[in-house]
């Protein structure tokens, strides 16, 4: 048994709120309560660890992170710049120390952070001239590729649009480098895959980065290959961090025939809901609205799937067991998945098979623009609202100039909450950082960094409480993953995964937030992370 004590505890537990010391056997927590009740009871066969005073939380919970393309993107250029002309000179340093024809990745820029906008292919042939070079973008439905890279995949002059995505051109027809969704696939197939032992290395290292920042659960939403990464240091009892292990649309066939289903595994590596996608991203305005972009009339941005192909959809999951994750952006996308669940609920109603299927854990990935007619049906519907708190403080600019008003109803966490939606806040690293802790200042804030916009932040009234973000981050991922009773707050019986801070996050400036970072990380009742 493990004592920890001279602690500041909070336990997200409504009956005992506070405490100063906690007593774990094994992977749980045994009880909490003050020092002299856990040390007169507990002390006589326990290992003691006097915290100084310092704070306990519950471990932090990352609700939307893609693990493979975080981890892999550790090792590319990062293009996150404030001028083209700077992502040039990086992809121009790689290109010299890479040996020819072999590929330069790179990742995170932002068109819309430039003065002079997108780039084009043979901006990068000057600058790389004997390399493939394939750089997505911070938002990853868009990318900018190369002649080279171009050539690799085989899109050229003649190249169609595939389905659900396209070739931006030049005015004479050429292919200009950028790729908007489904289109980036065509060069992704294209670049040489890093073998399995190089895979499963870069997730363990991205792991270990995570344990570092208070993480000890994520829900993770890349592909097969990341699945079997995960498997295999699982197997080898290598896996520090628990996952819930969404499965591509295109896989549920598959899933479903093999009887798989929501919440099958065990508490470290889980299966969790079906992903699907209804429209773009904000960034490449392919993001799908009710009304035209401001300043674009002609744009409503790309629906990929309507109320009724998402119903059909969502009925095979539930017959099977799975709950749903479905990407939406725009208001409209939004509105259309929220119909879906509205007709959903109905059919499960009459239908008496789904009458005893187990309680779905249905979700809206972003919900970044939402009708203000529309904010109060996630929680009528039971839909837990995923959403990247850091989203709202790096899109602001492209949201004002793109949504304009109706931005008032954007990343409308406070206005959700209010509702009683459920809240599970991630990061969708590596679009963004996954560090928590920045999470917990933009969405407490609505400020960046730097302070911008203002000291009262973006739409003041869309903050949340210290309390309402930490929440968000432990007990709202918890219930998603039908783990709200062993997981998300330190109570008895519950698994004993928590982060011990210097400072108290409930007692400091809200400034000093970004700058917190973990003395350790607990994991099932081990140290995986001590500075």
């Amino acid at each position: 048994m493990r004592i920890i004590y001279h602690a500041r505890i909070y336990t997200f537990d409504t009956r005992n709120p506070v405490a100063s010391a906690i007593a774990i056997e094994g992977d749980r927590v045994a009880a909490v309560g003050d020092d002299f009740e856990i040390l007169n009871h507990f002390s006589h066969r326990a290992d003691l660890l006097d915290a100084g005073n310092f704070t306990i939380i519950p471990g932090l919970i990352d609700a939307h992170i893609h693990l493979e393309q975080y981890a892999l993107s550790l090792q590319k250029v990062d293009c996150e710049t404030t001028t083209r002309r700077e992502c040039l000179r990086r992809i121009e340093e790689r290109a010299a120390v890479t040996q020819p024809g072999e590929w330069i990745l790179g990742h995170g820029w932002n068109q819309n952070n430039w003065p002079d906008g997108f780039g084009t292919a043979e901006e990068l042939d000057r600058v790389a001239p004997d390399h493939p070079v394939f750089l997505t973008a911070k938002s990853l439905h868009a990318a900018w590729a190369n002649s080279p890279a171009l050539s690799a995949a085989g899109i050229t002059l003649d190249s169609p649009d595939p389905a659900g995505g396209s070739i931006q051109r030049t005015h004479s027809g050429q292919p200009s480098g950028i790729l908007y969704e489904s289109a980036m696939q065509l060069v992704a197939r294209a670049i040489p895959q890093p073998t399995p032992e190089q895979r499963v290395t870069a997730i363990q290292s991205a792991i270990s980065r995570l344990s570092s920042m208070g993480l000890t659960a994520i829900h993770e939403f890349d592909q097969r290959d990341c699945f079997v990464a995960l498997q295999g240091l699982h197997n080898r009892g290598e896996l520090n961090i628990r996952v819930l292990k969404s499965i591509p649309l295109v896989d549920l066939p598959h899933a479903s025939a093999l009887g798989l289903h929501t919440g099958f595994g065990d508490l470290l590596l889980r299966i969790g809901n079906v992903k699907i996608f209804t429209d773009g991203a904000l960034g490449p305005r392919t993001a799908a609205m009710l009304q035209p972009y401001d300043n674009d009339p002609e744009n409503l941005g790309l629906l990929t799937m309507d109320a009724r192909a998402l119903l059909e959809i969502a009925y095979q999951a539930v017959k099977s067991s799975f709950s749903l994750a479905v990407h939406a952006i725009g208001d409209r996308a939004n509105r259309e998945v929220l119909d879906a669940f509205t007709e959903l609920k109905t059919l499960q109603h009459s239908d008496g098979a789904l009458q005893l299927a187990p309680p779905f854990r249905h979700r809206i990935e972003h919900v970044q623009l939402i009708h203000p007619a529309d904010t109060a049906r996630l929680a009528a519907l039971g839909v837990i609202a995923s959403m990247q708190p850091l989203h709202a403080t790096s899109d602001m600019d492209m949201a004002d100039k793109y949504w304009g008003t109706r931005s008032a109803n954007a990343y409308a966490w406070s206005s959700l909450s209010k509702q009683g939606a459920v809240l599970a806040f991630g990061s969708d690293a590596p679009v963004e950082s996954p560090d928590p802790f920045a999470g917990l200042y933009a969405a407490v804030t609505r400020r960046r960094a730097n302070g911008a916009p203002s000291p009262d932040g973006w739409y003041t009234d869309q903050r949340l409480s210290i309390q309402q973000a930490l929440q968000a981050y432990t007990l709202g991922p918890a219930y998603a993953a039908g783990l709200e009773n062993q997981q998300g707050r330190l109570s008895p019986g519950y698994l004993a995964d928590l982060v011990l801070l210097e400072h108290d996050l409930f007692h400091c400036d809200a400034n000093q937030l970004m700058q917190i970072r973990p003395t350790a990380t607990m994991l099932g009742g081990k140290w995986i992370y001590q500075a």
